[in-house]
């Protein structure tokens, strides 16, 4: 099988936030695509973690996207052809405690990681994954699309929102003639490896675990719901577009489910129970919490049509994908990440994907 055409085998491609979440997932899939792969981040931020976990043969350094002459000597030793921007402060509750390294982090690390872009000559396109929540939430039934208003009510929600808002200043100011720069903007992503504190999955996968009960916060949001592997699909076939050159492919996309399969926290708690009887939950709405949007969905119909992209598993096998990689670890310290890639592309190949040939 031939993926993406083929552009990354042997390509030099720098991975910012390698050892989050999405990072790792990243890596793994162009390790996949025989990619010489680099990344740039900061210790894993969990225990246990995905990145360490995989065990990857690429070349890992540590460093800080806040720090631009770490940045700036990485990316003039490695060349990179390609850079996926991911580090991130991607927490809504943390960045109420935390706003000032929020913001650091989001907005200056950034401007950081373009500034090193644009003194690498052999930077050839950039991918900078943002968030769904860079709109101005209206609360209203249907889902944002790529020129409604950039906003952000909390620290992180803004911060990323600035993050767009760099991009498209770089784009305009500097890269118009050196390099091709996209900003992509998924769902809620969820997968095994995940670990992150106040998010749905790893806050219910962590109390099963442990045999205790999970406190739902907000029951009632509502939440494009994603594999991170159907995200990440996007951001590859982005890069790919870039890379062959398609100025107009360097613009800002949403990567997400059909709006009309958008779910309830609810409902994914209830559906996770089902697929794993023994996790355990109550339902608790304190009105002292801080904000987070109540409904918050993305049309991705640009995508569809434009790349041609479109997501391949249902809310509801995304649900069950990530539910089955958290019992096999638990319960057989098994890693299931590069079997859940195999069968993602194996179904990619059965639906005949864009970027499947």
């Amino acid at each position: 099988m031939n993926l993406f055409k083929g552009v990354y085998k042997g390509k030099r491609v720098l991975i910012t936030g390698h050892t989050g979440f999405k990072g790792s997932w990243l890596a793994l899939w162009l390790k996949k695509l025989d990619a010489d792969v680099t990344g740039f981040a900061l210790n894993p931020p969990t225990k246990p973690s995905h990145f360490e976990l995989l065990n990857l043969d690429i070349k890992s350094i540590r460093g800080d996207i806040r720090d631009l002459k770490a940045l700036i000597k990485t990316f003039h030793k490695y060349n990179p052809e390609i850079v996926f921007h991911m580090a991130a402060q991607p927490i809504v509750r943390y960045s109420y405690d935390n706003p000032t390294e929020t913001f650091e982090t989001n907005v200056m690390g950034t401007v950081n990681v373009l500034e090193a872009c644009r003194e690498t000559v052999s930077v050839k396109a950039v991918v900078n994954i943002t968030s769904d929540k860079v709109y101005e939430n209206k609360e209203w039934e249907w889902g944002y699309r790529e020129n409604d208003t950039i906003g952000g009510y909390d620290p992180y929600s803004c911060s990323k929102g600035c993050s767009e808002l760099i991009t498209s200043s770089y784009r305009n100011s500097f890269f118009h003639n050196k390099l091709l720069i996209a900003s992509a903007r998924a769902g809620n992503v969820i997968g095994g490896g995940d670990w992150a504190v106040d998010r749905l999955i790893p806050d219910i996968m962590r109390a099963v675990s442990k045999g205790k009960q999970v406190l739902i916060r907000n029951p009632h949001a509502v939440r494009p719901w994603q594999h991170v592997l159907e995200s990440l699909s996007g951001y590859l076939l982005l890069g790919q577009r870039l890379l062959d050159g398609k100025r107009e492919f360097a613009q800002a996309w949403n990567f997400g489910q059909n709006y009309s399969d958008s779910w309830m926290v609810e409902e994914i708690i209830k559906g996770a129970k089902a697929l794993w009887p023994e996790i355990k939950y109550t339902m608790h709405h304190d009105h002292k919490t801080p904000h987070e949007a109540g409904l918050l969905k993305l049309d991705c119909s640009k995508a569809y049509e434009r790349l041609l992209w479109v997501p391949l598993w249902t809310t509801e096998k995304s649900l069950k994908k990530t539910i089955n990689w958290y019992k096999e670890f638990y319960q057989n310290a098994d890693i299931m990440s590069n079997k859940d890639l195999d069968e993602y592309i194996a179904d990619a190949k059965i639906k005949k994907a864009v970027w499947i040939s």
